[in-house]
């Protein structure tokens, strides 16, 4: 849902570091990863580093806890 946003011409507002760049003055989808104007290394470790922490510290899978499927990682954290 996200590149579809995008590439409708929906970006975040302000900037995306302190340098002044803007969220939009980075290209969409694989783009925005490899090639010329795409986001520094830096910051694709920044995020690939973030997910990583989630999928090992809040994402979790226990048992016992009242999942209801494959997937359901309510685990009492945060429930609806």
């Amino acid at each position: 849902l996200g590149n579809i946003i995008t590439r409708a011409g929906v970006h975040l507002g302000g900037n995306i570091d302190y340098s002044g760049d803007s969220f939009d003055s980075y290209p969409n989808g694989l783009a925005a990863l490899f090639g010329p104007d795409s986001v520094p290394d830096k910051g694709t470790v920044q995020i690939f580093c973030f997910i990583g922490l989630l999928e090992l510290f809040v994402m979790k899978d226990i048992e016992g806890t009242g999942n209801e499927h494959v997937g359901d990682f309510r685990n009492g954290y945060i429930d609806f």
